[in-house]
């Protein structure tokens, strides 16, 4: 049942139409003033009692929790100005004020709903196998274990793993991944992607509330509590600095007054002691400064969300932006943590694509890593399912069969050798020395011959089966797109064999690998390369290590900074890393670290544009009293207000930072 919509006066969108139409007031009270209308200060006192709705409300609500902030200061200058005879501008100062103020709540509402909007992702019906028959029930009633059926078009209600059927599902809202992936048997199902193809019968593995996606949306809502260092320096000196205004104000409207002799009202056109101190409060205070800092970073947590990169916080990205060297565990972070059969080897006479398709008949109904490999290949290349009978599994060498008649056999080479033909078994061990040399992984089917066809004894066939974990996407320019960020080096710390460690390094182009590590290996070497970079001059650059967040968990923890890769069900991940990134797409990172230095560089922007303000406003305003050029207080106004709206504009630009490989994908700011 939708929500009905409560009208709330001091809600964003009233206070922005409310602002506007004080706003509209001072222009016609302004353009009556220019034609000698008696009205024209009639709407400049309505349009500052519209203003002062909004201007007490936070004023009040700011005293009520004793805080002296720049919401008071806002309302005593408004006051002021309209005590010493200047309606019209206190009326412009709190327009402005509070038309900032609408526009700044609606574009940190609108980033809030681009993360919250994960909550839409979850349905709330599933269809559930109870009592013997398909059943909707509610998602949030979902236990491990139970069965449901996802059907083409409907979102899984919770995490799951796929026991019937075959199809594709739209990940996008969660990992970012622009194509959709293909699951079959034993593959997990994500809480909130969508089945795109067939229907499918899959298992919970957790409940609703345990949820990849619950834990994401967890994470975000965390990460947006979490400020940065100098976001906190400046919510500690906030209320000081704002009292301080108050003072040197006051202090300024006495000592010209009694020093100078300026008329503390003011006399005809020239302006008071009162009116230089209200504009000086007004110019001095941090409304720009304050709100530099956080929407920078909620809008580039949103968008870095919205990617599928998941960042804890602005003090995360800080040392993201300032990362100078990486390194990468090899399985499941490079590599796919799982093989991929890239070639059938037919040995002499022997058929290739038919021996691959028996080997997929034999391994139906293996969940193993290997067997996944050999299923998936086939069906790849539109083989045609073989028929085999009387299937056996032998314990840690292989599996067995019939295929037409022939002895068949799949596995090791010791369990296939009584299979292969005499003279080929020479040919078949050279084959597998080549694989193993290259770091690669190879099994071996044989089809024995028929000795008692009725045409003739047929001969027997063999092919080698080899397989490699496969690179994750984006990898192959990973290297080189982070050297080009000033990133170096990038090395692999894994602990897998030296030579399948050398494949894949050299294949990336990596700048040094570590093999055979144990966990406090690799924590090791990360403290060592962080005093390698001391020494070269580069010590306020950290290192950040890359892994899946389980048999990294040291490593991570003793990196500067901590990234998460791989799966979204991974719990260690999201726990463990101040990155976590959701898909498969290593290009992420550079992207990322490129958004982190972007959001960098304009919150520094914001805090330097927002001071220079404030300080050249001051002088001005100060200088200005006291060389007969006072400066309006209406010009002080636009330039106070006229600061935030800058502020926060800028900011909002992260929001629209695009995901481009290469060159092109170099922040444009």
């Amino acid at each position: 049942m939708p929500q009905v919509q409560t009208f709330s006066l001091f809600a964003p969108r009233t206070q922005l139409v409310v602002s506007l139409v004080a706003g509209a007031l001072l222009v016609i009270g302004f353009v009556g003033h220019l034609l000698d209308a008696i009205w024209s200060p009639w709407l400049y006192w309505l349009s500052l009692g519209l203003g002062l709705i909004y201007g007490l409300e936070a004023a009040w609500a700011s005293l009520r929790r004793l805080v002296f902030d720049i919401d008071v200061l806002m309302a005593v200058g408004a006051v002021l100005a309209a005590y010493v005879g200047h309606p019209e501008e206190g009326a412009l100062l709190l327009f402005l004020f509070v038309f900032a103020g609408a526009l700044e709540d609606l574009a940190m509402l609108r980033t809030e709903r681009e993360i919250s909007s994960l909550h839409a992702l979850m349905p709330a019906d599933a269809l559930v196998w109870r009592n013997e028959e398909w059943t909707v029930a509610a998602a949030e009633s979902l236990a491990a274990g139970e069965k449901i059926k996802v059907r083409p078009g409907e979102r899984v209600p919770a995490d799951a793993r796929i026991q019937i059927g075959k199809s594709t599902f739209d990940q996008s809202a969660i990992t970012g991944e622009a194509m959709p992936r293909e699951v079959g048997p034993g593959d997990e199902l994500f809480a909130g992607t969508i089945n795109t193809d067939d229907a499918v019968e899959a298992v919970v593995l957790r409940p609703v509330a345990e949820s990849s996606l619950n834990k994401i949306l967890d994470l975000v809502t965390t990460a947006k509590e979490r400020r940065r260092p100098v976001q906190r320096l400046l919510d500690r000196l906030s209320q000081p600095y704002a009292l301080g205004v108050l003072c040197v104000s006051t202090l300024v409207a006495i000592v010209w007054h009694l020093a100078f002799k300026v008329p503390l009202l003011g006399t005809g056109e020239e302006p008071g002691a009162l009116y230089t101190a209200i504009t000086l409060l007004i110019v001095a205070s941090p409304c720009a400064i304050i709100i530099a800092t956080p929407v920078a970073s909620l809008a580039a947590i949103a968008r870095a969300a919205r990617a599928g990169v998941l960042v804890k916080g602005g003090e995360a990205f800080d040392r993201l932006a300032s990362v100078g060297a990486m390194c990468f565990d090899k399985t499941g972070t490079l590599t796919r943590g799982r093989p991929a059969l890239y070639e059938a080897h037919p040995v002499a006479w022997s058929d290739g694509p038919k021996l691959l398709a028996i080997a997929a008949a034999l391994e139906a109904d293996s969940t193993h890593p290997i067997a996944h490999a050999i299923i998936e290949s086939a069906s790849e290349r539109k083989l045609r399912t073989a028929s085999v009978e009387d299937i056996n599994h032998a314990v840690a060498a292989g599996l067995e069969g019939r295929f037409e008649g022939r002895k068949v056999r799949l596995g090791r080479y010791s369990f296939t050798e009584p299979a292969i033909p005499t003279c080929l078994r020479n040919r078949v061990r050279d084959v597998l020395d080549k694989v193993r040399d290259r770091g690669h992984v190879a099994v071996v089917i044989a089809l024995a011959g028929d000795e008692s066809a009725a045409e003739g004894p047929s001969v027997g066939e063999v092919a080698v089966l080899i397989m490699a974990d496969k690179v994750r996407p984006g990898a192959e320019r990973l290297v080189a797109e982070l050297h080009s960020l000033g990133i170096r080096p990038v090395r692999m710390l894994t602990g897998d064999n030296a030579v399948t460690a050398a494949r894949v390094a050299d294949a990336l182009g990596l700048d040094g690998f570590e093999a055979d590590l144990l966990p406090a290996d690799k924590q090791r070497i990360l403290g060592n390369l962080r005093r390698d970079l001391a020494r070269e001059g580069r010590a306020r650059r950290g290192v950040a290590h890359i892994g899946d967040g389980v048999n990294d968990a040291p490593a991570l923890a003793s990196a500067d900074v901590a990234i998460g890769m791989g799966s979204i069900g991974t719990a260690a991940a999201l726990e463990s890393s101040d990155v976590v990134l959701l898909g498969d797409d290593l290009s992420t990172i550079p992207w990322a670290i490129r958004l982190a230095r972007r959001t960098e560089r304009i919150i520094a922007f914001n805090l330097a544009f927002a001071m220079s303000i404030i300080v050249f406003m001051a002088l001005v305003t100060l200088i200005g009293s006291r060389t007969g050029f006072p400066v309006p207080l209406s010009l002080g106004v636009l330039a106070h207000e006229g600061g935030t709206v800058v502020v926060v504009g800028v900011s909002l630009w992260l929001r629209s930072e695009e995901r481009r490989v290469g060159k092109e994908c170099r922040s444009r700011w």
